[in-house]
C-alpha cells in the first residue's frame, strides 16, 4: 500500500499508532518482569493503544455503515481491542509484570498481521452480503471475539505457569477460585492449664501465595469466563445460521474447529473441577487450546473453504 494512503487514511493510521505503542510496551514489559516489579508507564501505553483502538474500530463503523466485523482485518482489529481489555481488566485483578509480558504479544501479533501481512483487497471495507445483514452479526461475532481474546489471554497465562520456577516442584495450596493469600493454622502453647502445665491455642498466621499459584488461579478465572462466552457464542451462531440457511449446525470447517475449542477447553475445565488438576497439567491442555484457537480463527478463515471464510491468502 503505497505510504501516503497510510498517512491519509485515519482508520489505518490509528492501527499503526496501536501497533507502535505496543511495539513500545513489549520490551518495557519484559523489562520490568526481569526487575520483578509492576510498571505504570506498560499499563498506560497499554490503555492508549486500546483507545487507538477503540477509535478504528467507531471510524471504521462510521465509514463503512455497519459494525466493523465484517471481514479479517476488521476482525483482528477487533480481537486486539478485546485482548488489551482483557489484560488491563486482568491486571486490574492481579497487578504483575508478568501479565502484560505474556498477553502484550498477542496482541501486538494481531494488530501487525492486519496491518502488515493481509493483502490491501482483505482490508478494504466492502458491503455487507444479504445473509450478514442481520442483527445477530453484532451478538454472535462480537461475542465469539471476545471470548477468543479471554481464552487466549487465559492460555498465555497458563503457559506462563509452565514456565514459572521450572525446577522447582508446583505445589498448589490455593483453590482454582480464590488467589492472594490464605491462613495457616497452628497450635500455640498460651498459659497454663489448670494443672500448670501449657494450654494450648489455635493461632491463624496469613501466607502469601506463590506467584505461579496466583498465575495458575488467574488464567483458570480468565478461561472460565472465555468459556461462558464461547458457549453463547455457539448457541448465537447456531440461532442465526437457522435463520439464515434453515440450518442449525452444517459442519461448516468453521463450525467444526470452533466445536473442536469448546471441547478443548471443555476438557480442561473438567479436569479443575472434576478431576481436581491444578497446575502444569491443566495447563498443558490449555496450551493445545492455543494452537486449536489459531487453527480455527486463522487457518480456516484463510483457506477459502466454508461459510465463515474470508477469502484466500495468497490470491493475487
Amino acid at each position: 500500500m503505497p505510504v501516503p494512503a497510510l498517512l491519509t487514511d485515519p482508520v489505518l493510521g490509528l492501527g499503526l499508532a496501536a501497533f507502535a505503542l505496543l511495539l513500545l510496551v513489549l520490551p518495557l514489559a519484559f523489562w520490568s518482569l526481569s526487575g520483578g516489579r509492576t510498571s505504570t508507564a506498560v499499563r498506560l501505553l497499554v490503555a492508549v493503544a486500546n483507545l487507538c483502538l477503540t477509535a478504528q474500530l467507531v471510524l471504521r463503523w462510521w465509514d463503512s455503515g455497519h459494525f466493523p466485523i465484517s471481514n479479517l482485518y476488521e476482525s483482528l482489529c477487533f480481537l486486539a481491542w478485546a485482548c488489551t481489555l482483557t489484560q488491563l481488566l486482568v491486571e486490574r485483578s492481579w497487578p504483575s509484570p508478568l501479565v502484560p509480558a505474556a498477553a502484550t504479544p498477542m496482541a501486538l501479533g494481531c494488530v501487525a498481521f492486519a496491518s502488515f501481512a493481509l493483502p490491501d483487497r482483505l482490508q478494504e471495507a466492502s458491503p455487507l452480503v444479504p445473509a450478514l445483514r442481520s442483527s445477530w452479526l453484532v451478538m454472535h461475532v462480537s461475542v465469539i471475539m471476545v471470548s477468543y481474546a479471554a481464552l487466549l489471554v487465559g492460555s498465555l497465562l497458563s503457559l506462563a505457569v509452565l514456565f514459572t520456577d521450572r525446577g522447582n516442584a508446583l505445589e498448589l495450596r490455593s483453590s482454582s477460585i480464590g488467589s492472594g493469600g490464605y491462613r495457616q493454622a497452628r497450635l500455640a502453647a498460651v498459659g497454663e492449664g489448670s494443672d500448670g502445665t501449657a494450654a494450648p491455642a489455635l493461632q491463624l498466621s496469613s501466607v502469601a501465595i506463590p506467584v505461579v499459584e496466583q498465575l495458575d488461579s488467574l488464567s483458570y478465572r480468565t478461561i472460565t469466563v472465555g468459556f461462558l462466552l464461547l458457549s453463547v457464542g455457539l448457541v448465537s451462531g447456531a440461532v442465526w445460521a437457522n435463520e439464515a440457511w434453515g440450518s442449525w449446525w452444517s459442519w461448516d470447517p468453521k463450525e467444526t474447529w470452533a466445536l473442536i475449542c469448546w471441547l478443548v477447553y471443555a476438557a480442561y475445565l473438567h479436569t479443575r473441577l472434576i478431576r481436581g488438576w491444578q497446575g502444569r497439567k491443566p495447563a498443558l491442555v490449555a496450551a493445545a487450546g492455543l494452537v486449536v484457537i489459531v487453527v480455527c480463527y486463522i487457518g480456516v478463515n484463510l483457506l477459502g473453504i466454508g461459510l465463515h471464510s474470508y477469502g484466500w491468502f495468497f490470491d493475487s
